[in-house]
């Protein structure tokens, strides 16, 4: 499960350290920022030590990055059904536009175009919400007629005319699809979500569907709904799968040829034979088969180069059974490995130590391997917003028998704190000046670590009770809040246990109490400056942080251990006793395990609306105006890297990497070269 995209936001919130490594002494003439518009800012991230893996380690990451690239149409049309379309319309007008490109409402244009690259289609990658052009719909009709007819996306006998009239309602009426993802669990959540996984469904039909094919009793039940779209069409419900010759064919074929490629190159033999599984996963789409390939994959823990390909995590669907596209190639970085496997090898003492009831624990915590990875691509739903730290497979009853593998990702964490050293954030924010200091010395350690234990022990923690269903099914759409806010307080729990100093993975407490101060400011306070005035929390992860630190707060008002205080009209909150509030995450860990284990819907649902999605609007008012003048996007993606094999006599004798630095042209040459899907599919 990702922490942070998801939880990467934790960094912009004030978790950045300004000390420096010997490493980091070096000058850094490296370009991290390339641009910022709207509510977004796009950097780059460096590979380094790409150039001392061997030639079949290159070869072997070049064919992983080609099969992660070729599943990029995937997300698009998942996210929603017209977001092709309207893609290659506006990729269209960006290479072809015969008209003034120096005016204003052009510069509109493009920012938008930007906008919809940035999350993947035209709905908000954080918030879910549509947004709509700011320029007007006249305009968009001149910028159709002036760019190249041929190459619009017309279906047979089309005119530009229909396409204009097609949309037109989709991109500029607020009322049409107005959500990608709705969690308000006051309405049908199937017909008010725009995400196309569904299609003439209601949620009780949804549900009622599952019930039906479910069995309670299994104890390796497979992952329904994961790799398809379920449909009702002439009073028959079925599902079209994600596979060979089903749904996304023509980007699966491609998957399956650069997999196929890379099997040939595998490091190992069980490298090679979680790689083939996941190919017969594709070609069949059965599900029995993503468990044996996740079950193979957790096992191969000796491979320097390793990849996430597939369909993963839930969060974009109401219900949390259907899975988005995503993909990232990475190697290990074996250096910055060492803390995060002192982690992963006290595990069992981690759970054995939790405030979680004794039946909730593990009594033997199977496999879990950890490591800090460096990217080399991402794709789908991991680009260009990315996470931070992940945790895999998703599937209870592996990670329980299994195992799983946690990882965090060095060299785009790095990329954060470079992009963020001297933004002052935490000198607006925080509210003394030992904090500042605590958070300069201290931060960037707090955050790596919260990662790794988010990841490593969070996730990978506690079990279900016998006979409970998967959290998807009893929690439903409150699963992914818990889930995510379950896996922060077990990092926060114990990243004020001096069992961290013991092991040596942090040199004080004071990491933790860094952790602590940025964790409050940023739930109570940073994070709403991502939102517009008038909207509450719909994001998972911005409920989760909202939501523990609203819930400690309340709890610790008679002791005062988090004390709200106003100077020169801004608002702080300041931590008054660590000791006490970490007893309190302990609490609320507690119970929420509880609800977890024993699939209480009540007390989840409770929980989450009473702390986690409403929004104090004063504070609101104040946190944006306070954000805007530090000149700070509140979210940030990525460009990726490029690889470029060199060849002779037909055969790779290397492979070259270089760093794009413009947005615009990366996304150009990704329509270009790795389109393959049909506006409709």
């Amino acid at each position: 499960m990702h922490l942070l995209k998801k939880i990467i936001y934790i960094i912009i919130a004030g978790i950045i350290a300004m000390s420096c490594t010997k490493k980091e002494e070096i000058k850094d003439d490296f370009k991290y920022v390339t641009e910022q518009f709207a509510d977004l800012r796009i950097q780059r991230y460096k590979v380094e030590g790409f150039e001392n893996l061997t030639l079949q380690q290159k070869k072997l990451v070049y064919y992983l990055y080609q099969a992660a690239l070729y599943g990029r149409d995937i997300i698009w049309d998942q996210n929603y059904k017209h977001n092709l379309l309207i893609r290659k319309t506006l990729e269209t007008i960006v290479r072809t536009y015969n008209g003034d490109r120096t005016n204003l409402e052009f510069a509109k244009f493009l920012e938008y175009t930007k906008r919809v690259w940035f999350s993947n289609g035209i709905h908000h990658h954080y918030s879910n919400k549509k947004f709509l052009p700011e320029f007007s719909k006249e305009y968009f009709v001149h910028l159709i007629n002036n760019s190249n007819k041929d190459e619009l996306p017309l279906d047979k006998n089309e005119t530009v005319e229909d396409l204009i009239r097609k949309l037109e309602p989709i991109l500029f009426d607020p009322t049409v699809d107005a959500i990608k993802v709705n969690q308000d669990s006051k309405f049908d959540l199937i017909k008010t979500s725009a995400v196309n996984f569904y299609e003439n469904l209601s949620q009780k039909e949804v549900e009622d569907y599952y019930k039906k094919i479910i069995d309670p009793k299994d104890m390796h039940p497979v992952s329904y709904g994961l790799n398809s779209k379920l449909i009702k069409q002439n009073g028959r419900i079925y599902e079209r799968i994600w596979k060979l010759n089903g749904m996304y064919d023509a980007a699966i074929q491609k998957i399956i040829y650069w997999l196929k490629k890379a099997v040939e190159v595998a490091e190992n033999e069980q490298q090679k034979k979680a790689l083939s599984l996941l190919i017969e996963y594709y070609e069949t789409g059965d599900l029995k088969k993503w468990d044996e390939y996740n079950i193979e994959w957790v096992k191969d823990t000796s491979s320097v180069v390793d990849v996430i390909n597939g369909f993963i995590e839930t969060y974009n669907d109401p219900l949390g059974y259907r899975a988005s596209f995503e993909s990232v190639v990475s190697f290990k970085d074996f250096e910055a490995t060492k803390r995060i496997q002192a982690i992963s090898e006290n595990a069992q003492w981690f759970e054995d130590n939790s405030p979680i009831m004794t039946e909730h624990k593990k009594e033997n915590v199977k496999g879990i391997s950890a490591k800090v990875i460096t990217v080399v691509v991402e794709s789908g739903d991991a680009s260009p917003s990315t996470p931070i730290g992940i945790n895999l497979p998703n599937a209870e009853w592996i990670r329980k028998e299994h195992g799983s593998k946690s990882v965090n990702l060095g060299n785009i964490v790095h990329s954060y704190n470079k992009a963020m050293e001297n933004s002052g954030l935490i000198e607006e924010f925080a509210y003394s000046q030992e904090e500042i200091e605590r958070a300069k010395k201290y931060g960037a350690l707090a955050s790596d670590l919260h990662t790794d234990m988010h990841e490593v022990i969070g996730h990978a923690s506690g079990k279900l009770k016998p006979g409970v269903g998967q959290p998807n099914e009893t929690l439903k759409n409150y699963a992914s809040t818990l889930e995510e806010a379950r896996a922060d307080l077990v990092a926060l729990y114990f990243i004020m246990d001096k069992k961290l100093v013991d092991i040596g993975v942090m040199p004080s407490l004071e990491v933790g109490k860094a952790e602590y101060d940025s964790y409050i400011r940023n739930g109570l306070i940073v994070q709403l400056a991502r939102i517009k005035p008038g909207e509450n929390l719909e994001e998972a992860h911005m409920r989760n942080r909202q939501l523990i630190s609203k819930w400690a707060y309340e709890k610790g008002l008679s002791d005062n251990v988090i004390e709200k205080k106003i100077r020169d009209g801004k608002t702080f909150f300041v931590i008054n006793d660590y000791e006490k509030l970490r007893k309190l995450f302990g609490e609320l860990l507690r119970e929420i395990q509880r609800i977890k284990s024993e699939g209480d819907y009540e007390a989840g649902k409770n929980l989450v609306e009473k702390y986690g999605v409403k929004v104090d609007t004063e504070l609101h008012k104040e946190v944006l105006e306070r954000y805007k003048k530090l000149n700070i996007a509140p979210y940030a993606g990525f460009i990726n890297p490029k690889l470029t094999p060199v060849f002779k006599d037909g055969e790779i004798i290397d492979v070259q990497i270089e760093y794009p630095e413009d947005f615009t042209e990366q996304m150009l040459y990704y329509a270009k070269e790795y389109s393959v899907l049909p506006v409709n599919n």
